[in-house]
């Protein structure tokens, strides 16, 4: 914790909120927990964040309410924009994998709110905050974050915690000149992530690969800790840090020298270990004070994130002259293929993997098998080695940096041992939202990861492996993978809140982002019954979902999660069905904005396949969708929109040509990919018969494709008569060899006749003939 001014600043925000907040839940604070008065510096911060907008502003003296908070991701608007209005809930974020909170329209009952209090209550009451706990900000910053993120002060726009992080970084920000007219927005961005983690080959990648995907993480931390050291700020200045990107506030005066002082100790370290594959760039705008409560911030932001892309186009600048040097090729780690070492620097992955390997790839490959149960982790300048931990090493000059990983002990043990932990150290919790975790000293904050994974049942305490989820699959034994982005992700950020982009509300923006790759991610993948199948026959921003089965898939591994995206593997059924689960969630999560939709994709293959071809692969899948129009899944070879895979219920969603030509056909009944596949599997139609009708299907595919072939202009009158309707004899003979139930389905008959459905064939075939393969 950076003890500062600044520091301070921060603090005395947080102490306000939190009395307030006490006072609303009737919680007598003991006499040492006072409001502290404003400084100048948090009189200039609310001044200049909540001028326009008075009834925000919170003091010991004026009545404020808990108010109920709309759902900012409304307010986007790109192409459509949305036209509803939803509340969150009145809720609050659970220990440890809490559920999925789904937005509402109308507001949430007054009765909700009072429950909210009466828990609030509860907390600060067990927890009994005093002298200690009153100056501890990352406890206090817990404390609004875990009750604050639904629900606000006095407005309905922005959360509560929202509005005390902005006061608060701002008011840091102008802790040693609170009459400054300018400050400073600072982005870092590490480039060659994909690089880092993909491009790697050899038995384990699977272990090895999610030990990268953390250890970047652990990186991108890094920075932001070196970062505030330098800057003497509090970590409520951090607006966002994840997924190896970051944006913090700071003041003018005397940063820039430290800025360049940070960026080249990093860079140096990175060429040094990782050859120039990832790079630090940090770029910096200043810009008038006032234009952190207008949509000018937002120009701001663009223009920094510009910068960035500026200096990625000019990496290692500073250390060229190194790069360009002759040096010896020696015979290339077998893992990573770097060639600068010798010999003797190569060695075994591992006892069981005899592959020659260098330092960082043997310690990637340890690190995998130590993630399954990491619970916190430990920043030290000073100790190489914890007892009874995993230390991982961060070679900077003059002083390296340790981060010790501590697994899998019990909560109560784990916690006791950190009370050992020095305050000049750092402590992580992973994915710990427990107050009482926070309270034993300043310096614990928590650590957000994506991180699900199934264990493995043929090795105690290791992570499934993809021989085990080719085991498991129903049907064919293959492995899925899945990458997936939110699109847009830029614009959204740069202009899809219009005159609302200011500070607070990009801050906003960003956390709930994060909250569902790096929180919520985890709890879907634990708990599909609770946060999605139960929620859907209550929640109407769930409706008309849909499923292919009820069951839990739990044979996922998450190797990276986090910022806007994803990457996971599983056996294959159960990470299409997560796909559809995900995608379907996040739409609701967001309230269904037609502005704000991911693109994925997926690829099937044998479990020995290369994982960095998989990886390229599904990512090239997922780029495919993308290029065909975004709001697309790319599976099975083919890409659709996420609704013609889980079936259309609105015809207006057909493309407006295609709807223009078929307009004497009347709506079928299933129409769609998913709707003809879960019928099948609910007729449970035996492997002849599914093997006949899959045979038949892709003929008719096929020879719909090769008929179209000659079109040049694929939405001509005869293109289009090729595409509807070329395939209706074939597909009455396919129906006229199926089982009689079937074909008493008349909805199942003439559904697949329809020339809607035309299109779908191949996929509903492939994926009938994947989960009836032995």
């Amino acid at each position: 914790m950076t003890d500062s001014k600044a520091t301070d600043a921060s603090l005395q925000v947080a102490q306000q909120a939190v009395w307030v907040l006490a006072q609303l839940a009737n919680v007598q604070l003991p006499s040492e927990c006072k409001y502290p008065e404003d400084s100048e510096a948090i009189k200039q911060a609310k001044r200049i964040l909540w001028s326009n907008n008075q009834d925000i502003l919170w003091s010991k003296e004026k009545t404020v309410n808990l108010t109920p908070l709309r759902l900012l991701f409304d307010q986007v608007q790109l192409l459509h924009g949305q036209h509803k209005q939803h509340y969150w809930e009145a809720t609050y974020i659970k220990g440890i994998n809490p559920q999925i909170p789904y937005p509402r329209e109308g507001k949430p009952p007054q009765r909700d709110i009072e429950f909210l209090k009466k828990r609030i209550k509860r907390v600060l009451s067990l927890e009994k905050l005093n002298r200690e706990t009153w100056k501890n900000l990352s406890l206090l910053t817990l404390i609004l974050e875990k009750f604050g993120s639904y629900i606000s002060f006095n407005n309905s726009d922005i959360a509560l915690i929202d509005m005390v992080r902005a006061t608060g970084a701002v008011a840091a920000a102008l802790a040693k000149n609170p009459n400054a007219e300018k400050l400073r927005l600072i982005a870092g961005d590490l480039s060659g992530i994909q690089k880092f983690i993909y491009t790697i080959t050899s038995a384990g990648a699977l272990k090895s690969l999610r030990a990268r995907s953390f250890y970047l993480e652990l990186v991108t931390e890094e920075v932001v800790q070196q970062l505030l050291q330098k800057l003497e700020l509090p970590r409520t200045n951090v607006i966002y840090a994840g997924g190896g990107n970051l944006y913090l506030l700071a003041p003018t005066n005397e940063t820039e020298d430290k800025l360049k002082e940070v960026s080249q100790k990093l860079n140096k370290w990175l060429a040094d270990d990782f050859q120039g594959k990832v790079f630090l760039a940090l770029a910096h705008v200043d810009f008038n004070i006032r234009d952190i409560a207008t949509k000018e911030f937002a120009k701001h932001w663009s223009e920094v994130t510009q910068k960035l892309s500026e200096q990625k186009s000019r990496k290692f600048t500073d250390q060229i002259v190194d790069f360009l040097k002759p040096r010896d090729s020696h015979t290339p780690c077998s893992v990573c293929h770097r060639d600068d070492l010798e010999p003797e620097k190569l060695q075994p992955l591992s006892d069981e993997i005899s592959v020659e390997a260098c330092p960082t790839c043997r310690r990637m490959f340890e690190l995998g098998g130590k993630l399954l149960k990491v619970k916190a982790v430990v920043r030290s300048q000073k100790r190489e080695r914890i007892p009874g931990t995993t230390p991982i090493k961060l070679n900077l000059e003059p002083e390296p940096v340790y981060y010790h990983i501590f697994q899998g002990k019990k909560k109560s043990q784990l916690i006791e041992n950190l009370k050992h932990i020095p305050d000049t150290e750092t402590v992580y919790l992973v994915n710990d939202w427990m107050i009482y975790d926070y309270s034993r000293a300043t310096n614990t904050i928590p650590l957000l990861v994506g991180n699900y994974a199934q264990k493995s049942e043929e090795e105690e305490g290791s992570l499934i492996r993809a021989g085990e989820m080719a085991a498991k699959t129903k049907g064919i034994d293959r492995v899925g993978y899945l990458r997936m982005d939110v699109d847009r992700l830029g614009q959204i950020f740069a202009r899809g809140l219009g005159d609302n982009q200011t500070l607070p509300k990009l801050a906003g923006l960003s956390r709930q982002m994060s909250y569902f790759f790096k929180v919520y991610l985890n709890s879907l993948a634990e708990n599909r019954q609770e946060n999605f199948l139960k929620q859907r026959r209550i929640v109407k921003v769930l409706e008309n979902t849909k499923s292919l089965s009820s069951d839990e898939r739990k044979n996922l591994l998450f190797i990276y999660a986090g910022g806007d995206d994803l990457f996971i593997s599983g056996a294959w059924n159960e990470i299409i069905e997560f796909a559809f689960d995900v995608y379907q969630c996040f739409r609701a999560y967001t309230g269904n904005n037609p502005d704000i939709t991911l693109s994925g994709g997926i690829t099937i293959d044998d479990p020995k396949f290369p994982l960095y071809q998989a990886a390229d692969e599904s990512g090239a899948a997922e780029e495919e969708a993308k290029g065909k129009g975004r709001d697309r899944l790319s599976l099975f070879g083919q890409v659709f929109k996420w609704d013609e895979w889980l079936g259309i219920d609105d015809i207006s969603l057909i493309d407006f040509d295609i709807k223009q030509y078929l307009h004497q056909e009347s709506k079928p009944k299933l129409l769609g990919i998913l709707p003809f596949v879960e019928r099948l599997e609910r007729q449970d139609i035996g492997v002849n018969y599914s093997r006949n009708f899959v045979r038949n299907l892709l003929i008719t595919a096929q020879m719909q494709e090769q008929a179209l072939k000659k079109f040049e202009d694929s939405k001509s009158k005869e293109a289009l008569g090729t595409r509807y309707y070329l395939h209706l004899p074939k597909i009455a003979y396919t129906l006229a060899r199926l089982p009689n139930r079937v074909l008493d389905d008349s909805d199942f008959r003439t559904s697949l006749k329809s020339p809607y459905n035309a299109p779908y064939f191949r996929a509903i075939a492939t994926w009938i003939e994947l989960l009836n393969r032995s």
